[in-house]
């Protein structure tokens, strides 16, 4: 069984972290930086940056912010919003990130997925798909969760990795903020489809919730934020939870 990571999910706007519920309602959780410093002290594995209102605003994910995590911390940390061009993962890579998280355009030039693997290494392209339940079924959204796309999300899935992505960061936005677990089923459905390690991401509010998703789920990867930004527990909390349950994890 490979090493299961755990991702902290730093969510921000106008330079300051902030969660929400469902995508909206959306609370000050502290400065970037300083949030960063502290995941990497509790032994996080990765961390995530998302500028969750890059691509509603037409305009670039901020690549200062980048770079003022990168001369703080020494884990790897992906950053996306509003990335729709090769120069802006160029310049978000000399920040500093080691990959970058595309949905919107993803969607509107799957062609500009394949570009940048090619030009960077897959290794380095994060597909972010945020995905709504409907019926049987879920449905792909961008722009920040509030534009639907038609696209079912496992057929998405396989598209975006032959496209060339090395990674899925599957987002319940139903689960969103709620605490009420992750969406496991369709976790399940998107890792059994692909070759490439999916993250789980929307919904995390207990320990249990972590150990659910990497096993039942078959995610590579649990993302979580508001658990972690309001301290309700530490990285270290949940890895040695998952380590006493019998999962991989780097300690």
């Amino acid at each position: 069984m490979s090493v299961k990571k755990i991702v902290p999910c730093l969510d921000f706007k106008d330079g300051r972290v902030v969660k929400g519920v469902n995508f909206v309602n959306l609370k000050d959780a502290g400065d970037p930086v300083e949030n960063a410093m502290v995941y990497e002290k509790e032994g996080a594995d990765e961390l995530a940056f998302l500028d969750i209102a890059a691509s509603v605003e037409k305009r670039k994910t901020m690549v200062e912010s980048a770079r003022r995590v990168a001369e703080k911390i020494n884990i790897p940390f992906t950053v996306g919003g509003g990335i729709s061009a090769i120069e802006d993962i160029e310049n978000l890579l000399k920040a500093g990130c080691a990959k970058v998280s595309i949905n919107t355009a993803a969607v509107k030039n799957p062609q500009f997925v394949k570009e940048a693997s090619a030009r960077f290494g897959k290794e380095r392209i994060v597909a972010a798909i945020d995905v709504k339940r409907n019926h049987d079924n879920w449905e792909v959204y961008i722009n920040g969760g509030q534009e639907p796309t038609g696209l079912e999300a496992v057929k998405w899935a396989r598209e975006i990795e032959s496209l060339g992505a090395g990674e899925i960061l599957l987002t319940s936005m139903d689960r969103d903020g709620t605490k009420d677990g992750y969406d496991i089923e369709i976790t399940r459905k998107v890792a059994e489809a692909v070759n490439i390690p999916v993250t789980a991401s929307g919904g995390c509010g207990k320990l249990e919730d972590f150990y659910l998703a990497l096993t039942e789920g078959k995610a590579q990867t649990a993302l979580a934020a508001s658990v972690f930004h309001f301290r309700e527990f530490s990285v270290k909390r949940v890895k040695e939870y998952l380590r006493d349950k019998g999962v991989d994890v780097r300690i």
